[in-house]
Parts: C-alpha cells; sequence; structure tokens
C-alpha cells in the first residue's frame, strides 16, 4: 500500500492527515491467524532479501546493498505485504527519492487507523488538549512508534541493509516475537538518510555536509524532509545506526555529557534498552582486555549533547530515547549488517514489551515539561558515567518568556520563528509594547525595564515544548562536563546575530499566535516609485543576490535596497515572503548606487577539500541559496593568469591545509594585480588567511595560542566598525562564532572591520579556557590593493551554513563597490606586509576542524605520553600548574567519529584509570 507524500506540516498544531479516518479498535488486538515459535517462518508472498536481490542480508552476505536495489526492494514488500505502507521523505540534492517504509499489523496498518494512531501519538505531546485519563486508554489501547533510520553518513552502509533485514522480518514474519512487535509498535523504516553520500561512499551529501550535524537548522533537504515525517510519526524510541573504525559495537549507555534539556524518561530508557542490546547482540558479547573484535561497548565516546546529532534531537524535540549505534567499519560486511540487525530487532523487542510504560511516561514527559515551563524552571546537569561528577552545573535562574527583538534583522528573525514553529514551539507576534522588569540581554547583561517594542516575537516558555526551547535558544547549553565531541554552543539567536532578551518574570503581552511567515508585498508601489527593504539581514541579502541574478534592477539607497515594481514578480513576492523580508512600497523611484551581480570564482586549489567544509558550504550558500554561479578556480589559473581566474570579480578561497595554496611568486603577483584592477578576494579561516597573507595582501600575522588554550565552538562579543561596507546593517556590537580559529593580530594596512573587545564587554559562552587572549585581536579584515580588496575572516563564517550574521558579511563583500582608478597603488608591495608574509608559518595542527587535546593531572603525563605513542608521534605536551595538555595533530581535520584512533587511545587512558579533565576533539 502506498502512502503518497504529504505536504509539510506547520505551526504549533500537526496537520490533519489525508482521508477519512475509520473507528479505532478497543485495543490493539492481534489477527485471529496464530502465531509460531519458529523465527524462519514467513509468508511465502514477500520476497525474501535473498529471493529478491540475489543474496542474503546479514549471515553469508557478501556485499552491500545499492540505493536501486534498496528502493526497488523497500517498493517490492510494500505490494506484497499488507503490513507495510510506504512513501517518500525527501528528495536528496541530486534528485534521488529518500524511501520509507511503515510497518505494523495489518488491522494498524489500514490507512485511516494508522493515521488515526499518528493523531493520537501526537495529542500525547499536548497535555493541556489531552486529559490524564485518555492518554492512559491510548497507552493502553495503542502502538508506540519506533523508528529505525541509518546511513545519515554515506559511507557507512550497514545500518541501510540491516534495515531492510528488519522490514522483512516485520512484513512478512509468522513467529510470535514479530507478532509482538507489530501489534505494539509502529515502526518506522528509514534506510538511508543520505543516498547521495552512498554512492559516493562518502560521509557528506552532495554539498559536502554532515547530516549528523544538521538536525536543528535543516538547511539540506534530506534533513528537512526527515523532520517532517517525525513530526507526522513521533517517535518514542529512535534509531539512528552509524558505522565506525574497528571492529566493536557501540550502543548507549552514552558518555557525559548529555544535555540537561532531556527528559529523565528517554535516558532511563536508552539505559534499560542497552540491557536489552546486551541480551541480543550475540557473538562476543562485551569488549574487555582480551576480547576486543565483534564485541560491545558502551560509556565511551558518543554523547548526547549538541542539538544537531540524530539521537538528541529526537530525544529534546520528540521526547524519544534517541539512539546511537555504532559498529566497526573493519568488520565483514556480513557482521556489520548482522549486528546491526541484532541491536535494532533487540530495540524492537523491548520497546513492544514496554509499550504501555513507555506512552504513560511518554505523556507526563510533556506535562512536566508544561509545568517547568510556568515556572521558569530549568533542568539539572547529571552524568551518566560511574566515574564522572558534574563539574558545571547549570545556574540558578529562572526563564519563563524568550523575545526576538524586531529592530533589525527582521527576515532573520522571522526565519528563526519558522524554525521554531517547524519543530511545534508556539510563537506569538506582540501587538503592543511591554515592559520587562528584569530582563536578561543576551550577552551575560542584566536590564531592568527593557521596553519589547510590537512587532517583537514571544516565546512562552510554558508551552509542551519547553525543553526544546530552552535547548536551541539559550544563551548557553551549560556543559556538565568538559569532553567535546563537537562544539560548544549553538544558541540560534547567538548564530544568527538576533538581539534576545529573556526573563523569569511573569509576562502576559498582547500577542497574536503566529501561524504563517509574515512578509513578501504589504501593498502595491506604484508604477514610477519603488519597493524597498533593509539590507540588514542573510535573508534580505538571499533576495537580492536572487533579484540580481534575474537580471532585476537593484539600487542601495543607504541600507535600503530598492527596485523597481515591475521587478517584484509573484514568485519574487512569494521568495520575499519565504525569507521574512518585507517589500514596502514608496512613491521614492529606484535610484541610488547599482549593485552589480558578482562573478565568483570558487578556489579548489592546493590545499582545498572538494567533498567537505567551507567549500561545500560555499556551494550550498553562494550557489543553492543565493543562485550564484561559482565557477571553479585552480592554482594553476592563477599561477598562469588564465581566463577561468582573470575574468572572476570576486576569488573566494575556502579554508584548507596549504598556507600558500600552491601559488608561485608569479601566481602571487598575478593574484595582486588582479585585486588592485576593482576585484575581492574573500579568504576563510586557515587557508583563506594564509594564502593571502603569503601573497603580501595583508599585515596581520597569526599569533600562537596558549597551551592551555581552548575555545571549542563558542560565540564570543565582538566590535563592529560600522563605517566599513563589509559590516554595513550590522550592529556595533555582535556574536561570532570561534572553533579553536587562528588568531590574527591587528592590520595596520587595512580596516579591523570585526575585532574582540579589549574591556570588560568581552564575553564569550560555551566552554573556554584563557578565551581572553582573543582581546583586541582581528576577527575580519578589509586590506584594500589598489582599487580592490582582500576580505580576511578569521572564522568560517559559512560554518553549517547557520552562522546568519556572519553570512550577512560574506554577502557585504561580495556587493563590495570598487574603487576608481585613480585609487590604484603602486604595485610594491607595502613593507608591513612584506614583514608579514616573511614571517613563518603558523602549523595548521586542526585542518578545518581542530586538533585532538588531552588534558591530564602532571603526575599523569608520562604514564599518558607511553599510551599515546601507541598511536601517534606527532603529539606534543605542555605543563601549566598541575595539568599537562597533550595536543594531537589532526591537519587533516577529521571530526571525532572519523579519527583513526582517538576513541580507541581515551578508552586505553580510561583503561589505564588515568584521571581525564577534559577530552576535546
Amino acid at each position: 500500500m502506498r502512502i503518497l507524500k504529504s505536504s509539510c506540516l506547520t505551526g504549533a498544531v500537526a496537520v490533519v492527515l489525508t482521508a477519512a479516518l475509520t473507528p479505532a479498535p478497543a485495543s490493539a488486538t492481534p489477527p485471529s491467524t496464530p502465531c509460531g515459535s519458529d523465527p524462519a517462518a514467513h509468508l511465502n508472498t514477500v520476497p525474501s532479501p535473498e529471493s529478491f536481490l540475489g543474496f542474503p542480508l546479514g549471515q553469508g552476505q557478501q556485499r552491500v546493498v545499492t540505493n536501486g536495489e534498496i528502493r526497488d526492494y523497500l517498493s517490492a514488500v510494500d505490494k506484497a505485504s499488507d503490513r507495510v505502507l510506504s512513501g517518500t521523505m525527501a528528495t536528496s540534492v541530486l534528485g534521488q527519492p529518500l524511501p520509507y517504509a511503515v510497518v505494523t499489523s495489518d488491522k494498524q496498518a489500514r490507512r485511516g487507523t494508522l493515521e488515526e494512531i499518528a493523531d493520537e501519538i501526537r495529542g500525547l505531546r499536548d497535555p493541556r488538549e489531552m486529559r490524564a485519563d485518555r492518554a492512559r486508554r491510548i497507552a493502553a489501547d495503542r502502538p508506540a512508534i519506533v523508528w529505525i533510520a541509518a546511513n545519515v553518513h554515506g559511507g557507512e552502509t550497514s545500518g541501510a541493509d540491516a534495515a531492510l533485514k528488519t522490514l522483512y522480518e516485520l512484513a512478512a514474519g509468522l513467529s510470535c516475537q514479530v507478532r509482538q512487535r507489530n501489534d505494539n509498535l509502529v515502526t518506522v523504516i528509514v534506510p538511508t538518510q543520505n543516498p547521495d553520500g552512498r554512492d559516493a561512499l562518502r560521509r557528506q551529501n552532495e554539498y559536502g555536509f554532515d547530516m549528523n550535524r544538521d538536525w536543528f537548522a535543516r538547511t539540506q533537504p534530506e534533513t528537512d524532509g526527515k523532520i517532517e515525517l517525525l513530526r507526522r510519526f513521533p517517535p518514542q524510541v529512535f534509531v539512528d545506526a552509524h558505522e565506525m573504525s574497528g571492529q566493536k559495537y557501540f550502543f548507549p549507555p552514552n558518555a557525559d555529557p548529555i544535555h540537561h534539556e532531556i527528559a529523565d524518561a528517554p535516558v532511563d530508557w536508552i539505559n534499560r534498552i542497552g540491557e536489552a542490546n546486551k541480551a541480543g547482540f550475540g557473538y562476543n558479547g562485551a569488549c574487555t582486555d582480551t576480547v576486543t573484535t565483534e564485541c560491545w561497548f558502551n560509556y565511551n565516546t558518543y554523547d548526547l549533547f549538541y542539538m544537531g546529532y540524530g539521537d538528541t534531537v529526537p530525544a529534546t524535540g520528540f521526547g524519544a530515547a534517541g539512539m546511537t549505534y555504532e559498529k566497526g567499519s573493519a568488520s565483514a560486511v556480513q557482521d556489520r549488517v548482522q549486528q546491526q540487525f541484532n541491536t535494532q530487532w533487540a530495540t524492537l523487542g523491548w520497546a513492544a514489551a514496554n509499550k504501555r510504560e513507555v506512552l504513560n511516561s511518554y505523556y507526563k514527559i510533556w506535562t512536566d515539561a508544561l509545568a517547568e515551563g510556568r515556572a521558569g524552571t530549568l533542568e539539572p546537569n547529571e552524568v551518566v558515567q560511574p566515574e564522572n561528577t558534574v563539574r558545571f552545573p547549570v545556574p540558578d535562574l529562572k526563564i519563563k518568556s524568550y523575545f526576538l527583538m524586531p529592530n533589525r534583522q527582521l527576515g532573520d528573525v522571522r526565519r528563526l520563528v519558522e524554525r521554531l514553529r517547524g519543530m511545534d514551539v508556539e510563537v506569538y507576534e506582540l501587538k503592543k509594547p511591554i515592559t520587562v522588569r528584569n530582563a536578561h540581554l543576551f550577552g551575560g547583561r542584566a536590564g531592568k525595564n527593557v521596553v519589547v517594542p510590537a512587532g517583537a516575537y514571544w516565546i512562552p516558555m510554558a508551552q509542551p515544548q519547553k525543553h526544546w526551547i530552552q535547548a536551541t535558544l539559550g544563551e548557553d547549553p551549560y556543559a556538565p562536563f568538559p569532553y567535546f565531541y563537537d562544539v560548544s554552543s549553538w544558541s540560534n539567536p547567538l548564530l544568527m546575530g538576533i538581539d534576545t532578551i529573556y526573563t523569569g518574570d511573569e509576562v502576559r503581552p498582547r500577542a497574536d499566535l503566529v501561524v504563517r511567515i509574515a512578509g513578501g508585498r504589504t501593498e502595491t508601489a506604484p508604477r514610477t516609485g519603488s519597493y524597498t527593504y533593509p539590507l540588514d539581514s542573510a535573508s534580505a541579502a538571499q533576495l537580492t543576490f536572487r533579484l540580481l541574478g534575474q537580471g532585476a534592477v537593484v539600487v542601495r539607497d543607504g541600507n535600503l535596497v530598492r527596485v523597481p515594481p515591475a521587478a517584484v514578480t509573484p514568485a519574487t513576492d512569494r521568495l520575499a515572503r519565504s525569507l521574512g523580508v518585507t517589500l514596502s512600497a514608496s512613491f521614492k523611484p529606484a535610484r541610488g548606487r547599482a549593485l552589480g551581480l558578482p562573478d565568483v570564482g570558487l578556489f579548489r586549489g592546493t590545499g582545498i577539500s572538494t567533498t567537505s567544509g567551507s567549500y561545500g558550504e560555499a556551494r550550498y550558500v553562494l550557489g543553492a541559496q543565493w543562485g550564484l554561479n561559482l565557477k571553479p578556480v585552480t592554482t594553476a589559473d592563477i599561477n598562469d593568469n588564465t581566463p577561468a581566474f582573470t575574468g572572476r570579480t570576486v576569488l573566494l578561497v575556502p579554508d584548507g591545509g596549504n598556507a600558500t595554496g600552491g601559488l608561485t611568486a608569479v601566481g602571487q603577483a598575478n593574484l595582486r594585480d588582479w585585486i588592485a584592477q576593482g576585484h575581492t578576494y574573500i579568504g576563510l579561516r586557515n587557508e583563506g588567511t594564509q594564502v593571502a597573507r603569503a601573497a603580501g595582501l595583508t599585515s596581520t600575522t597569526e599569533m600562537p595560542k596558549p597551551a592551555d588554550y581552548l575555545v571549542i565552538g563558542s560565540h564570543l562579543r565582538v566590535d563592529v566598525d560600522a563605517t566599513s561596507p563589509v559590516a554595513a546593517g550590522r550592529p556595533a556590537e555582535d556574536f561570532e562564532f570561534n572553533n579553536s580559529d587562528p588568531i590574527l593580530t591587528p592590520s595596520t594596512t587595512g580596516t579591523n572591520v570585526v575585532t574582540y573587545p579589549v574591556g570588560d564587554t568581552f564575553w564569550s559562552n560555551g566552554y573556554t579556557v584563557h578565551a581572553d587572549t582573543l582581546k583586541g585581536t582581528s576577527v575580519v579584515v578589509d586590506e584594500p590593493t589598489g582599487a580592490g580588496r582582500a576580505v580576511l575572516f578569521a572564522f568560517n563564517p559559512l560554518f553549517r551554513a547557520y552562522n546568519d550574521s556572519g553570512l550577512q558579511l560574506v554577502a557585504n563583500a561580495l556587493l563590495y563597490p570598487a574603487g576608481t582608478p585613480s585609487a590604484l597603488r603602486p604595485p610594491a608591495i607595502d613593507p608591513a606586509r612584506a614583514a608579514a608574509a616573511a614571517r613563518p608559518t603558523t602549523p595548521n595542527l586542526g585542518g578545518e576542524w581542530r586538533p585532538a587535546r588531552i588534558q591530564v593531572a602532571t603526575g599523569d603525563l608520562a604514564r599518558t605520553q607511553i599510551l599515546v605513542s601507541r598511536y601517534t608521534t606527532t603529539a606534543t605536551a605542555t605543563v601549566v600548574g598541575d595539568s599537562a595538555y597533550l595536543t594531537i595533530p589532526n591537519p587533516e581535520g577529521l571530526p571525532f567519529d572519523e579519527h583513526p584512533f582517538l576513541r580507541n587511545l581515551i578508552t586505553d587512558l580510561k583503561a589505564a584509570q588515568i584521571p581525564l579533565r577534559s577530552i576535546v576533539g
């Protein structure tokens, strides 16, 4: 049976699903046909993997299933089994469908019944609308929802193959084990979340995005469609099947930290499912000092903290037991798939046996969240690993409301509102101003009697999604323990640069529930007039580039963009509305400084990875979102001065691992001359700034970092020079993201557009050590050369495409007006720039990510070095006080879960009973 792809759910209320609903059964009554004890008994009408694919899945499997085979087999099982319905949850960047199957008993799989089940499970998430007695009846009579999702990292294939085996067992099995699972569960199976990556045997999707970091931002189509299906079938248990290095297998309990806003019930379920997985794993059982292959381990490596994972988002946003399962990729195909299946099957068995308890507790999650939100209470920090203690508690503060201020960057504010509504958060727009007596302003400041104007957006915490609100809007995630697998801050208002306040006061503003995004035309402009909007947001930048790409006349009048009425077609109006940009009608014609469409070359020369990182992020943001036709420029193009380089008006050099980009002295001279003609060089982070320095384009130098310096994906306050066109539309004080980025001395030959404050206004969140080293250093520099310039970013403003304030700076650099010929400088390199170019290059220890860092007591240094030496000879050690810091270079920029030995090293250190004071991967 086929489920057509539903339209997206919008707002805080789930959409009513298709078709007339059939009456619900009084209970999940099993079919009349008896079940048996033989696990090998199956319906002969449903094709087995072996009969359809030509080989078994799991034991006896000799190769990996292809994308086409996944789609074809899922479709064949759907057509043959009345227990299965299927559909497409999304389409990949390259146009491949992402199919899913929903499996349950034949009675529950009837279209109307299944939709009614999903509607009632969604209803459990709002105790304001569902009484406790009805919730208890649903827990008794209805099945729970379990998701089996796999292959979010394209090269990690075994989870997908195992999911097909699980699909077959549920769709065709005749045993009582199958009956119990189907009667008590609705199982949603998504074999591959990343078909493009699977075809390429690459972790990332086509744009080079790690989609297991994309969950809250939903930038990629594969992620966005998945979240919509999750809203339709909200899980109580969610399995995200991965692979790792080695031959072991991980399933939770997790490593610390666990985000404090994940409710107690999902953590309890996760740990109990771990016990079921131990019992069902088989093979060599638990890993020990002597058992090191085809065995399981837990309480190690994989945390539950960052709100972009396939376990934290189901856990925090949907109240599910969100779990990452990891199988070592060095094992044979048959063992990888079989072990993934064994844990999937054991998980389903536990969920089926405990579904009534789970559903009762599921309702209580949202009841408790509502009560906490009304009281303004945050959940406390806790740890799960027996050897750990809470090092950093959640502070004693109450938060009852957040307000997103509308005074600037309104397009980005509205897109954040839509992001929240896309996770069923209720957001209200103020109709009248309100005075907040006790306010906290993002950036660590307090305010008294702060006036929140009409048009601001109010997010009350007294709603079921309180946990998700705090986890994504909170000014700080309050890590309980210094172990960092990813970043330590992802506060959405700080990422977007939005003015935000929160308060523990009881407030009752006059406000209306937001039911659709605002934006687009509000009235019709006269034929001789124009439409205007402020160019003060990433949303407005995207609209501007799209208008330029359509050939529209676009002019800048101060901070306003003006376009003639003829340029605002119905399609343009829809785009503006989707971006939250209001087009205001004006009697003034579209006159001002004309903006031109930049002709952007994207450097793909020496040191640049074209399959991940900022190169792919540029392809997505500048190419897919902004519609710019990016053209590749190679090292040879610059060295030889070919038209592929000289024909561009902008050159963007992403982050990478080579300090010169392979440019010869001739190539560097070509680059300087090209800029002097009125063109723009944009350099990002390590390679982008180093290539510019080597070419004599900047007087900035890179400062060494203190031995115990740590800035782990944190936000810091910055000062902005509003006189620079690069800063147009940004406030005098802003926030930017830093992930162990290079530290740049201020330029003496250009404008230090963005800098870290030197005084008491310096502020950071997340986890940092000696962040004050950054005081007074440069974040963005504008270095003129002739009629052109080099705009250098110490950080990656394209990071994961969710740093909107950084994106606006990039847009400003792209739109930077060229100088006049009279401004041309002599070709000689400025002495300060020549001196900077002559300095030794600072080693790039972390690639596009960061180096690994392990902190131990000074007395444990010798033992630690012995263990580290088993894996690498490149580690360095420094002693500061009573701590020793071991830095392990990571020039390829590998994240923790791709690192070849870091997980095993940490396991060895723990086995040697060496206390780890902090771990950064």
